[in-house]
């Protein structure tokens, strides 16, 4: 299984969740994986994961609307694997369903800074790189608020249908350049995130919704990783600027 040989990666959030299996799977596809979070302890517990399964992996603390951070994590990156073929945009921030009244300026500001600032910022660094090796892809993490109403407060669904316009305006600009770009739209996964914020409050209004998700269950990071390698591997290749979702049905259940 080597769908990623010679090719070299980043994932940002990846110290759990979705981004942890991102790592885990394109490290074991041959990959190359340089790693950031702002969990450093948990990111190098990631790192050694994949060597001691015999892959190749680096991990640094990276806070995405960091520039020096980012620019670290990327330089690294080069000096290592000599290349970026890959950028998994999976690092992100939920707003516990605030609405637009509940939303103050600097909460507003935060949110819109790690989902869509912090992607921008990655994503300008990066392609360079890629436009140079005239190679490039890149997945962006949306979220089922990308696509309706109610997936979260005013500033998340307002920062994940910003990710979905961003990433089909990439395409536009840079496809004939050797760049492809596309976006997952998770549904209810079972990640951190979405278990502290949404499955252990009774009270949280997506639990009504779980109750007609036609897969009848939530979704495992895994899952949305084995997607993500479809997309990142030549597997995809005529693939640009889809907005794919992975979520049991329940998208569909909703419209």
């Amino acid at each position: 299984m080597n769908r990623l040989k010679n090719k070299a990666a980043i994932i940002t959030g990846a110290a759990s969740g979705i981004g942890k299996q991102q790592a885990l799977l394109f490290a074991k596809e041959g990959a190359k994986v340089a790693l950031g979070d702002l969990n450093e302890e948990k990111v190098q517990e990631v790192v050694k994961e994949i060597k001691d399964n015999g892959g190749d992996a680096i991990g640094f603390k990276m806070d995405i609307t960091n520039n020096v951070d980012i620019d670290n994590l990327i330089a690294h990156t080069l000096s290592a694997f000599g290349k970026i073929s890959i950028l998994c945009n999976t690092a992100g921030m939920y707003d516990q369903f605030r609405n637009l009244l509940d939303t103050d300026e600097a909460f507003w500001n935060k949110i819109l800074e790690i989902n869509i600032t912090g992607l921008y910022k990655v994503n300008q660094r990066v392609l360079p790189h890629m436009i140079e090796n005239k190679y490039g892809v890149i997945v962006n993490i949306a979220s089922g608020a990308a696509v309706i109403g109610g997936g979260g407060g005013i500033a998340y669904t307002s920062s994940k249908h910003a990710v979905v316009g961003f990433t089909k305006q990439l395409n536009a600009e840079w496809g004939l350049n050797g760049i492809r770009a596309n976006a997952i739209v998770p549904g209810l996964i079972n990640t951190p995130m979405v278990k502290g914020v949404i499955m252990d409050d009774p009270n949280s209004p997506i639990m009504d919704t779980l109750k007609k998700i036609p897969a009848g269950r939530y979704g495992e990071p895994k899952e949305v990783a084995d997607l993500s390698l479809f997309l990142a591997s030549d597997d995809s290749k005529y693939i640009y600027g889809a907005i794919v979702p992975i979520d049991g049905g329940m998208f569909s259940t909703l419209r």
